[in-house]
């Protein structure tokens, strides 16, 4: 007999089926997020033909969506646009009191009015998708200076019991300051407090990330595999292709 899957084995499905049932659509054995919301779509079980059509069906022609954890190579139709290995990494240790900040670093809340700003730090640094309304999934904080937000950080996938940390992002002027450190540490602390669990991804080549991470207190968890795939057929409106890798 099969042992059931862990929830942060298939994570955007255990979200989409939980704590972010509101923020996408779940059909039978598919599910995806809002697209302004996330690219991420999910599966119940390693797909066959017919769950990648279901798939296709529900996000539209043309549009990209990355799967994760129960995912698989698409059939004919579909347009391969990342296929990738990752690593997951999970931070039981680590506080629910957030850090305090060096001295004249000031840690924001972001939301609704600073959705231009975050979309100019992610197309600067490229640290993951992020949607208009990517922010919505919660615990986005940031850092500005003489009023331009220079660093971010937020939460994703929220498995059950688990939230994702993602969108860590500091302007290449600003790095080697500590702020991605800082902001991973105050959303990991505002995930801790409501009796969740941190957890994140990383590029599986992506070792400096990865080691980063490891002396903030994550563990390695697993391995897994992201794919980015455009459904068969032609947009209804002008969706550009995946340009950022599906991490972060």
């Amino acid at each position: 007999m099969t042992a059931p899957l862990h929830v942060l084995d298939n994570p955007a499905w255990s979200a989409l089926n939980g704590p972010q049932r509101v923020r996408g659509e779940v059909v039978g054995a598919v599910a995806c997020y809002h697209r302004q919301v996330s690219a991420f779509g999910a599966f119940a079980h390693v797909p066959g033909t017919a769950d990648w059509s279901a798939l296709a069906e529900l996000v539209g022609p043309g549009a990209v969506v990355i799967t994760t954890g129960c995912t698989g190579a698409p059939p004919e139709g579909w347009e391969v646009e990342y296929d990738g290995e990752g690593v997951q990494l999970t931070g039981e240790a680590l506080a629910d009191d957030p850090p305090p900040a060096p001295n004249g670093i000031e840690v924001v809340v972001l939301g609704a009015d600073d959705v231009d700003d975050m979309l100019g730090l992610v197309a600067r640094t490229r640290p993951g998708p992020f949607e208009p309304r990517t922010w919505v999934l919660g615990g986005y904080v940031g850092v500005r200076r003489d009023g331009q937000l220079v660093a971010m950080a937020g939460e994703r996938m929220r498995p059950v019991g688990w939230a994702e940390i993602s969108a860590v992002a500091t302007h290449p002027d600003h790095r080697r300051q500590g702020l991605g450190e800082l902001l991973v540490r105050v959303v990991a602390a505002g995930i801790a407090a409501r009796g969740e669990t941190p957890m994140l991804h990383a590029a599986a080549d992506n070792t400096g990330a990865v080691r980063l991470y490891e002396a903030m207190g994550f563990s390695v968890r697993r391995r897994t595999r992201f794919v980015a795939a455009r459904s068969p057929g032609m947009p209804s409106t002008g969706e550009p292709a995946l340009t950022l890798p599906p991490l972060g």
